[in-house]
């Protein structure tokens, strides 16, 4: 028998083999333990096949890392985007058995349930648990002292974030707790923050902090990404921040930050992506006129003036360049966007003017130009006829001329053509018919002149139509018919002449028709009547004879306007009625067989045969309108701009959007998804921009609500019932007049400042359609009960909005993509600034269309914004 010295070496490895083998086991059981929490799709089941509670080692097993690649202990668990769920996840239980845990990553799951246990994990140097659904408060993460990465952002905590943890952190690198909108608010920036002197990233936006950015963010001088938006922070930016020379990316949008750009801003000359806007900042662009390395430039609504800098012009990596609503003149470096492969440029709405800069699509990669409400002039260059990438070309509101390029007519991508309130001349080109993707066409107020080309029949998108107040002449193409989409056209204050073509009646998506102020001739023809969707009639001032169709009395037209032809005989009965009192002036042979006392009444035998014949068709016709009308209702109003209007529900198969919207198993198909809630609100915007802008005084509607917004087949939108409906008369605000004990609006709806004055101005709408975007971001109702008494949704999401955190649990549970979330919260931000309490802090319906668009940009920029220097994950 050897001696017990001898025997020693061997017994201890032997107790240490036992003593690894049930660390092993405990490793293994702790990592089943946590598989077995887990929901896991079949997307992710073959990531788990190598995990088995049978196995002597979890070495193997996917996503885990051992010390020493032998078999040592646990230092890595990475289950990343896998879309796997839990309730709950057994962070103590990992962290009691893991004693070598290093790195644990779960991003982008479906992980919900309490925090508390990862403290556990104190040799922890990675901690990464974003894009997932935990809640609860962050525990006080002081233990974890050799963390290096943190990330909790996009998540549903609540409370306080643990700041004062962070001072025993002093190697963290990455500290990402933005997008929680549910934390508890930070009045003033976290001072621990700013001794982080390790930080290469800092990841704050939506994460509920107020207070103005302390001089000693100038301390983290090896920030590379440094995002604030989306919170609370006022102030001026720090003159400190320019010390932050490696700064690739600075983000601080939608804050209450003013005063200038601090000087010495250039020296940041390695940043790639700046967005400064929705602040309050003023003075001058002429620091950015250094940061040559710019490849997305963001400072939309704020109030910057002066000269955009010439030195743009010569930015190699600019592809994204969004200043609009400033103050911005002068004029545009002529070589932007013409080194990389730009994309999108938005300058609209300041007072910049000179020539639009010709090499923006040189590389063949713009999508959008939006240069609109500026005092651009010159001619469109030639260079954007060969754009086939464009999406959208909108200059209108400027002192452009010159005749529009031929190709520009037929881009094959392009969806809109905006040239509206120039001077442009020349023809419509005969390309048009080329423009596949084109929905919607607006050349009013222009010189346009000559025919337009029966080849806009094969632009088979095309929705909307505006060519009114040009020198347009002859005839209507009978191709116009082929346009089976088209829902708006307005061709009025031309010279166009001949007859209205009988194709007209093949556009069935037609609601609105405006042919007033040109030299139509011959019968109106009988086929506008069977337009099932026709709400909006106009045929005013023109050389039109013949009867009044019989076929017409079918239709639900909330206007007509006949004045000032030369039409003769009876009117239909069901239109010689009060509501349509104005719609025949100017028309003496008219008569009427009801004694309406506004038409002369028919002699005996007038209309003769024809008109027994039409009086029994338009009798049969009642009988089946009064039954739809007595189970839809209808109402009657009369106004003051030259026509009448009666207004109908009509009834459209996805009924309304409060239907859709909060009853939609009920109504069958299942409730709606983001693409056409996004879609919705863009085109009712566009409506109520039309009533506000669109007219030669504006039209109140002062009922906008979901229920008031009808969807056809396709999920297009229609406002409905202007019953309380009201014209401006050119004052500021108009006083309400409605009769006693009525109230004009609807509850939850209503603009506060109804409440004190009794006036509505646009403002009052703009406020109600905010309410609209709130139900179609959150999925719920105006008013309801959990809101408490009084309130509404405008105060419940008031009071959720500082964190990013908060603001994702606003949206709607179906809104599941993360492209879809992105969108939705840029709508959200919209219907904030619509509901403000103060009027004129409200954007107009103009602006408020502007921001929707610009909301939808990033499903088209996914390739720029991928490039983004997002080392958080």
């Amino acid at each position: 028998m050897p001696p017990p010295s001898l025997l020693l070496p061997p017994l201890l490895l032997l107790l240490g083999l036992h003593a690894a083998a049930a660390a092993a086991v405990s490793e293994v059981s702790a990592l089943m333990a946590f598989k077995n929490a887990l929901t896991i799709p079949p997307t992710a089941a073959a990531f788990f096949t190598r995990w088995d509670a049978a196995a002597a080692s979890p070495c193997n097993f996917t996503g885990v890392d051992c010390a020493n690649s032998g078999g040592g202990g646990v230092t890595a668990v990475a289950v990343e985007g896998l879309g796997v769920a839990a309730t709950s996840v057994p962070f103590d239980v990992l962290c009691g058995s893991l004693p070598s845990l290093v790195k644990l990553s779960l991003p982008s799951n479906a992980l919900a349930g309490g925090i508390g246990g990862v403290a556990g994990c104190t040799a922890l140097e990675v901690l990464d648990l974003a894009f997932n659904g935990f809640s609860g408060h962050v525990p006080d993460l002081s233990p974890l002292t050799r963390l290096q990465r943190l990330n909790v952002s996009q998540n549903s905590f609540t409370g306080a974030f643990p700041w004062r943890a962070l001072a025993s952190m002093p190697g963290l690198t990455v500290l990402a707790a933005g997008d929680n909108g549910f934390f508890e608010k930070t009045e003033t920036f976290p001072e621990e923050i700013t001794a982080l002197t390790n930080l290469t990233v800092l990841y704050l936006s939506a994460a509920n902090i107020g207070g103005v950015i302390p001089p000693g963010i100038g301390n983290l001088v090896k920030l590379v990404d440094l995002e604030l938006s989306d919170n609370a922070l006022t102030g001026e930016i720090p003159p400190e921040i320019t010390k932050l020379t490696n700064l690739l990316q600075l983000e601080l949008y939608n804050n209450s930050l003013h005063g200038e750009l601090p000087a010495g801003f250039g020296n940041l000359t390695k940043l790639q992506f700046f967005d400064a806007s929705m602040n309050h900042l003023t003075g001058s662009l002429s620091e950015l006129r250094s940061l040559t390395q710019l490849v997305s430039l963001q400072l939309f609504y704020n109030g910057f003036t002066g000269d955009v800098p010439p030195e743009f012009g010569e930015f190699k990596e600019l592809v994204n360049l969004s200043l609009y609503n400033n103050n911005l003149t002068g004029e545009l470096p002529r070589n932007l966007g013409s080194w990389a492969e730009f994309n999108f440029i938005d300058v609209s709405t300041n007072a910049l003017s000179g020539p639009i800069p010709p090499y923006m699509c040189k590389r063949g990669t713009m999508t959008r130009l939006l240069m609109l409400e500026n005092n651009f002039s010159g001619e469109i260059p030639a260079t954007y006829a060969n754009c086939t990438t464009l999406v959208r070309f909108r200059v209108n509101k400027n002192s452009m001329s010159g005749d529009v390029p031929d190709g520009l007519w037929a881009l094959p991508n392009v969806n809109i053509i905006d040239l509206a309130g120039n001077q442009f001349t020349g023809g419509i080109g005969d390309g048009i018919g080329r423009a596949a993707s084109l929905s919607s066409l607006d050349l009013a107020g222009n010189r346009f002149s000559g025919a337009i080309p029966p080849s806009i029949g094969d632009a088979s998108n095309l929705e909307t139509i505006d060519i009114s107040s040009n020198g347009l002449s002859g005839e209507i193409p009978a191709s116009i018919g082929r346009l089976a989409r088209l829902g708006s056209l307005n061709i009025a204050r031309n010279g166009i002449t001949g007859a209205i073509p009988a194709s007209i009646g093949e556009c069935s998506s037609l609601s609105t028709v405006n042919f007033t102020g040109n030299k139509l001739a011959g019968a109106i023809p009988s086929e506008l009547g069977i337009l099932p969707r026709l709400n909006s009639l106009d045929l005013s001032g023109n050389d039109l004879s013949g009867a009044v169709p019989a076929s017409l009395a079918a239709l639900k037209l909330s206007s007509l306007n006949m004045s000032d032809n030369k039409l003769v005989g009876p009117v239909p009965e069901p239109l010689a009625i009060a509501a349509y009192g104005e719609s025949f002036k100017g028309n003496p042979g008219l008569c009427a067989t009801n004694g309406v006392d506004f038409l002369r009444r028919c002699s005996p035998g007038a209309g003769g045969h024809s008109a027994a014949t039409a009086r029994t068709v338009v009798t049969c016709l009642l009988a089946g309108l009064t039954v739809v009308l007595a189970a839809l209702g209808a109402v009657i109003i009369t106004s003051d701009d030259g026509a009448a209007s009666l207004l109908v529900y009509e009834h459209l198969p996805n009924g309304s959007l409060y239907e859709r919207l909060h009853e939609g198993q009920k109504l069958g198909g299942g409730r709606l998804g983001w693409p056409e809630r996004y879609d919705i609100a863009v085109g009712a915007a566009r409506g109520l921009e039309y009533l506000h802008h669109g007219c030669d005084r504006p039209i109140l509607h002062r009922d906008v609500k979901s229920s008031n917004i009808l969807l056809d087949e396709s999920f297009k939108p229609r406002i409905a019932d202007f019953g309380l409906a009201k014209i401006l008369d050119g004052a500021a605000a108009t006083p309400d007049t409605t009769s006693a004990g009525v109230v004009a609006g609807t509850l939850g709806y209503m603009a506060p400042e109804y409440a004190y004055t009794w006036k509505v101005t646009e403002k009052s709408d703009v406020y109600s359609f905010g309410v609209v975007l709130l139900e179609l971001v959150t999925g719920r109702t105006a008013i309801m009960a959990e809101y408490g008494e009084g309130r509404d949704i405008v105060e419940w999401v008031s009071r959720r909005l500082d964190s990013r955190d908060k603001v994702m649990s606003l949206l709607d549970a179906s809104i599941a993509e993360e492209w879809e979330k992105e969108e939705a919260v840029r709508v959200l931000r919209v219907a904030v600034v619509c509901t403000s309490r103060t009027p004129s802090m409200r954007p107009s319906m103009r602006s408020v269309v502007q921001m929707l668009e610009a909301a939808g940009i990033g499903r088209e920029l996914a390739m720029v914004t991928s490039v983004k220097v997002k080392v958080i994950a």
